[in-house]
């Protein structure tokens, strides 16, 4: 008699425990995989976090078929309350931080319709040259300071300055969008939130009302003295008739200034990582960059999956892939654990630079809500990985990555390098 394949026990697995975030990268892999593994999705409790009441708990969408069907259905898994946050929040504080990302429809496709038009070809064809430029300067600064922390450094700066150039922010202020952007997506960091939620808490709404106010008197001069930058195009634009207000023009910002940052710059640090770990994958990228330098940026991202879930609530009963879900029931797309699917890629934990096809969903799945700069994402991590093949070919990392404490952002605080 051929015997019963059961799944593995899950006791052992919990996302809601910080823990778990805690754990080396293998380790999670391998729990993701024992989820993908489930006859039905799992679900998970909410941790009690003090002043924000414990909420109804979740289902983990750790499938590739699951997050790509629940990304096309924004009428059935809505992006409201929020797409960014397990517990419910305030009222209010959801899109504050995180601006047309945590709206749906209609309203997700007027902010979206007004703020592309900082994301037209032309405008992105003006930011190329403006990566190109500051890729060149980091990495010839990078091989003048020598070993260093690569972070700090290098994949930090580029999106820093590409953002700030491009909302016409000045340089002066940088330092500050940088900081308070680490604070924005700290997750359960220590190091950038405190000790305690109540701390915590202030912290955020302290980071966030400081990038809001900077873009507040920003959009107040440009309204009166216009230049070619996004801000002016936001502030004065009308599109059939709609503007922004001055309270989504500064929450689009915080979304801006955090993702535009924090998620490249983490891809950069991992692709440096990644490449350190796989010097045959390296040499074959260096051999001829131009030829392999799409599919590998693409791997990277996959790899790495810089933002590992959204958040989606069910606005009505549903079936989907033979599991019923009930309104009001909570989703969290799994876009780490989705990337890994062995249903999808072969040989999914293995790093290769000429994987092909990739349908990643390192910028979301597909619908309304795929990342809008996805495009700038994609050409600053090329344009700095030309730059240190260019000038630096050796640069490796020279010890472990120091990682962000989160649930929501696979980051990399610090990361020594040399060359």
């Amino acid at each position: 008699m051929t015997p019963v394949t059961r799944p593995a026990p899950l006791d052992d697995i919990d996302l809601s425990d910080i823990e778990f975030w805690s754990r080396p990268s293998a380790e999670r892999h391998a729990a993701f995989a024992r989820l993908r593994a489930q006859p039905a999705p799992v679900f998970f409790t909410e941790p009690d976090l003090g002043p924000i009441p414990s909420g109804p708990g979740y289902y983990a969408l750790v499938r590739h078929a699951d997050v790509v069907e629940a990304s096309r259905n924004p009428q059935v898994f809505a992006s409201e309350p929020s797409a960014v946050s397990i517990p419910d929040m305030p009222e209010g504080f959801g899109e504050f931080f995180g601006s047309m990302i945590n709206v749906d429809d209609p309203r997700h496709a007027r902010l979206r319709r007004i703020v592309s038009r900082g994301f037209t070809p032309r405008m992105l064809a003006r930011l190329e040259d403006d990566v190109q430029r500051q890729a060149e300067r980091i990495v010839a600064e990078l091989e003048q300071t020598g070993p260093c922390d690569f972070v700090a450094h290098a994949a930090a700066r580029l999106p820093l300055v590409v953002i700030c150039e491009m909302m016409g922010i000045p340089e002066r202020h940088h330092r500050m969008v940088f900081e308070n952007s680490n604070i924005v997506l700290a997750g359960h960091d220590r190091d950038y939130l405190g000790d305690d939620i109540d701390t915590a808490l202030g912290r955020l709404l302290t980071a966030g009302s400081e990038l809001a106010g900077l873009l507040s008197e920003l959009a107040a001069e440009r309204r009166a003295h216009p230049t070619n930058d996004l801000t002016s195009a936001l502030v004065n634009a009308n599109i059939d008739g709609e503007s922004l207000t001055d309270a989504e023009l500064g929450s689009f910002f915080v979304l801006l200034a955090v993702a535009g940052n924090e998620t490249t710059r983490n891809a950069i640090s991992h692709g440096l990582k990644l490449l350190t770990l796989h010097p045959e994958q390296r040499d074959l990228w260096w051999s001829d960059f131009e030829a392999h330098a799409a599919t590998a940026v693409e791997e990277i991202i996959r790899h790495a999956s810089p933002v590992v879930w959204m958040r989606r609530t069910v606005t009505r009963d549903h079936e989907m892939n033979g599991h019923h879900y009930r309104a009001g029931d909570k989703a969290v797309l799994y876009y780490a654990s989705a990337n890994r699917d062995e249903a999808v890629f072969d040989d999914p934990h293995r790093f290769d630079i000429t994987r092909t096809p990739n349908p990643h969903l390192g910028f979301g799945g597909p619908g309304p809500h795929f990342c809008l700069g996805a495009h700038l994402a994609r050409r600053e991590i090329t344009v700095m990985f030309r730059e240190l093949h260019r000038r630096l070919p050796t640069i490796h990392s020279t010890g472990k990555p120091e990682r962000l404490v989160s649930n929501f952002v696979n980051g990399i605080k610090a990361m020594p390098c040399s060359f």
